[in-house]
């Protein structure tokens, strides 16, 4: 019931050099938990944004009213990759032996926001629902820890794909749930829901 709202949230987005480089916003209105509306879009070109500061944006949302107040920082992305299973970050020796000596107990108060981080081999789903009416599905899966989101490629028609990625994530907080959920892609139209795990980090 606000004109303007505050929200007051920070996300981190891995930007790689190989994706697009305008990071799309929208602004929906919600009446109930069936009723939704667009109140408008806006799009930032981050190339045109300088790196390694803070950016305060006030952006007006095309064809509505209003405008959206962000501030937006580019800066060097660190402890999050997507790899394959053959270049897997921890299995260098050489590179597991220093990540052991970054995190031995004579350097854990070095960096005390640095307290380690996660990485997960996401290699297949077995036995998925069919969300096409051909009987097969169009899957990827997305990875979120806390406000850090990845995913994988999209494996078109199977139901039982494999994705081999490793995905590497830093941790921020020991409580915080790793979320991997599995999605059909639908064109243009939202994803459909396939599936979802939560694993805690304490359980781990």
């Amino acid at each position: 019931k606000s004109a303007n709202p505050q929200w007051r949230e920070q996300f981190d987005f891995h930007y790689f050099s190989d994706r697009k480089d305008i990071l799309d916003i929208e602004v929906w209105r919600k009446d109930n938990k069936k009723h939704e509306e667009l109140l408008g879009t806006c799009h930032v070109d981050i190339t045109a944004l300088p790196a390694r500061q803070t950016n305060c944006l006030e952006l007006p949302l095309e064809k509505h009213p209003g405008s959206l107040l962000m501030l937006i920082a580019v800066a060097p992305c660190t402890g999050v990759s997507i790899s394959d299973l053959c270049v897997c970050p921890l299995g260098d020796p050489i590179e597991r032996h220093q990540i052991s000596q970054r995190y031995c107990l004579k350097n854990s108060f070095r960096e005390m926001r640095d307290i380690g981080f996660l990485q997960v081999k996401v290699l297949k789903a077995v036995d998925l629902m069919a969300a096409d009416f051909s009987g097969k599905s169009d899957p990827f899966c997305v990875l979120e820890l806390g406000n850090d989101m990845l995913q994988t490629h999209t494996v078109y028609k199977n139901l039982n794909p494999e994705w081999n990625k490793v995905f590497t994530f830093p941790i921020k907080d020991i409580h915080d749930v790793l979320e991997v959920t599995v999605f059909d892609e639908d064109g243009d139209k939202p994803p459909d829901f396939l599936g979802k795990v939560a694993i805690p980090l304490l359980s781990v």
